[in-house]
């Protein structure tokens, strides 16, 4: 407790902020593979359980845009503890006896924590803008990298804990634990964060929803495809198949998808050593283009080893390696772009707007995964992975290439 009264307090709302972010970020997790997983024990198709997450990843696209408005007018205290609160109520839903645990039931409990996911996720990327000084750009692209790689690595953590769970206890039991902690967090959070964090000056009108900015505008872009590139067949292709072709029981389903996801995170932590070299120097347009161009390379790799008679479990375990390490470093890239390219004033409407291209890209990835699995195989879904991975990297050379001097990561006076 002395340690944490010594630190400034930009860096105790910071680190306030991350445990906020983590501690939902494992619940959705772990909700995630218990849906899955569950629903598919119980005799859903691909194609059906893709459906489940569908209201899911529409209210995505819908809480991103109206998200940013709301954070800029009533402040990003607001809509974080919302999302909490939103969370909460969503597992509730789900407590209900197996026999009305219908589709429409569970895609309106899955559209509820689509609502609360984009929340928390966008409120708690803005608030970094408003705690790191304009001129410290490599600041905060570290504070970013370190706020999304640890998110992923817990997200990755929940993967693993969801199929446990749902081994050791069951979905109900489950369900129950994560509604019950989170309700802990969200008093916690509600009594200690700032209450102005991330409130306009001007309150935005409706109108301004939609980005001004070119730079925000052709990231969105690039963000969406490079999303459909890794949920056309990570979300329900992946899973399904490990369960179904390759025999893995749901419990190593869940640790498998775990490892992947933290070891994901880790990379997207250490992305600022990764990308900037020996001079550290903070990431531009053509940095994004390069690195979703490597990125491109991995599924298509994965595809032919498979369709060559490679085994696919081999194949799968590499192939997956590589495009974790590549995806991050991509992901960490885009993540401190669209908070650098922010206004600072309502700095919640771009990034609302950005997340909301982010949710879109999760909606058609996510379709498409059950659809193109169900009907064509793993291989053409990575495949498809492959042309979204290269639209993105076309897209990223409209970007600025350069951005305003600000020194390197270790000019900057502020660290973590």
């Amino acid at each position: 407790m002395t340690m944490l009264a010594s630190l400034s307090a930009d860096t105790r709302q910071y680190l306030l902020v991350t445990f906020n972010y983590w501690a939902f970020t494992l619940t959705d997790g772990a909700l995630r593979m218990l849906v899955v997983l569950h629903f598919y024990q119980r005799g859903y198709s691909p194609l059906e359980v893709a459906v489940l997450f569908l209201f899911y990843e529409i209210f995505g696209v819908i809480t991103n845009l109206l998200g940013g408005w709301l954070g800029a007018r009533v402040g990003l205290n607001a809509t974080m503890n919302a999302g909490l609160l939103l969370q909460v109520a969503a597992l509730s839903m789900l407590l209900v006896p197996q026999h009305m645990l219908t589709v429409a039931w569970v895609m309106a409990a899955q559209g509820l924590s689509g609502v609360a996911k984009d929340l928390n996720k966008m409120s708690a990327k803005s608030a970094i803008k408003m705690l790191v000084p304009a001129h410290a750009q490599g600041t905060l692209y570290q504070w970013v990298a370190i706020l999304t790689g640890s998110k992923n690595a817990l997200k990755g953590v929940g993967f693993f804990l969801g199929g446990l769970l749902l081994t050791v206890c069951g979905f109900r039991e489950a369900i129950l634990v994560m509604a019950s902690a989170l309700a802990i967090v969200f008093i916690f959070s509600t009594l200690k964060l700032e209450k102005s964090l991330g409130r306009s000056s001007q309150k935005p009108r409706f109108s301004q929803l939609f980005s001004k900015s070119r730079a925000v505008n052709i990231l969105s872009a690039a963000r969406l495809f490079l999303f459909a590139s890794r949920d056309v067949w990570f979300v329900v292709a992946l899973p399904v198949y490990l369960s179904s072709t390759l025999g893995w029981d749901h419990w190593a389903v869940g640790a498998f998808l775990a490892s992947w996801v933290i070891g994901y995170g880790i990379v997207q932590s250490f992305a600022p050593s990764v990308t900037g070299g020996r001079r550290a120097r903070v990431p531009d347009g053509q940095t994004a283009f390069k690195w979703a161009l490597a990125l491109a390379f991995a599924p298509a790799l994965i595809a032919m080893a498979i369709a060559t008679g490679i085994s696919a479990q081999v194949s799968l375990m590499l192939g997956l390696m590589v495009f974790g390490i590549l995806f991050a470093v991509n992901s960490a890239l885009h993540s401190y772009l669209i908070v650098s390219y922010a206004q600072d004033d309502g700095v919640a409407l771009d990034v609302g707007f950005y997340y909301m291209a982010n949710a879109m890209g999760r909606l058609l990835g996510t379709v498409l995964s059950g659809w193109v699995y169900q009907t064509r195989g793993i291989e053409n879904c990575l495949w498809i992975s492959t042309a979204f991975i290269a639209l993105s990297a076309v897209i990223a050379l409209l970007l600025p290439r350069h951005l305003p001097a600000t020194g390197s990561l270790e000019s900057d006076d502020r660290v973590l």
